[in-house]
């Protein structure tokens, strides 16, 4: 397949609809970057067998699609048949998602020996052991929590989640009410009547040592925090 266009396709039935898109346009528009199809279809045609040039009938659109408009038949063939992906693109997404996928382990799991989070290189490597198959359209939550399985047989790990109690002097509490957010739920909060800001944060245990560092420089240690 060239480079220049790949195949998108989708089964219905017994019947296989094929169409013919520009990579990275593909890619945009399953990704919900690009509204407009015409920009991604090379031809405005719906082929049984691209490489063939083989066209389908009208009835069979009608049949499986309950329209004939090829515009509307390639939406639904790109948002949730199958996209070909070029080398590049492949080899970019998987990187991508890599990436993800540790930095969700390393964030929401921890060594139970130390309730500790794993530096982000340990867990590469061990992925490398367990060759886990990294799915581009997957969820990178839903395949960090595949991978945290398999993960367990040479690795020590925990999935959890603390809750913090962290009280802010009026000084800073405006300006790291967004610190807060960004690092956890806020389960409770108070704002005090002398401007201070007082709660309790759920967050997954391997940002707790970050948290902790990102609010003590943001107050200049004022910040009174503790896990409960």
């Amino acid at each position: 397949m060239s480079e220049k266009y790949t195949i998108a396709r989708i089964s219905r039935g017994n019947e296989h609809f094929e169409i013919l898109v520009k990579p990275d346009k593909a890619l945009d528009y399953r990704l919900g970057k690009l509204s407009s199809i015409t920009e991604v279809l090379v031809t405005e045609t719906i082929f049984s067998d691209a490489n063939k040039g083989t066209k389908v009938s009208e009835e069979s659109l009608r049949k499986a699609f309950g329209t004939t408009d090829p515009l509307k038949v390639a939406d639904v063939i790109l948002k949730k048949g199958i996209l070909h992906l070029t080398t590049e693109q492949r080899r970019k997404m998987i990187e991508d998602k890599r990436r993800q996928i540790i930095d969700f382990i390393s964030k929401n799991c921890v060594d139970p020996r130390t309730n500790l989070p794993h530096p982000p290189m340990r867990i590469e490597q061990a992925m490398e052991q367990i060759h886990y198959s990294i799915d581009p359209f997957k969820p990178a939550e839903e395949q960090a929590r595949e991978v945290v399985k398999l993960l367990r047989q040479i690795l020590p790990l925990k999935m959890e989640q603390v809750s913090v109690s962290v009280r802010i002097p009026a000084e800073y509490a405006a300006k790291v009410y967004s610190v807060l957010k960004a690092y956890g739920t806020i389960k409770h909060e108070e704002w005090r009547s002398d401007g201070s800001w007082q709660g309790v944060l759920e967050m997954p245990a391997g940002l707790y040592g970050p948290f902790l560092d990102k609010i003590g420089k943001a107050t200049k240690g004022a910040a009174e925090v503790k896990a409960v």
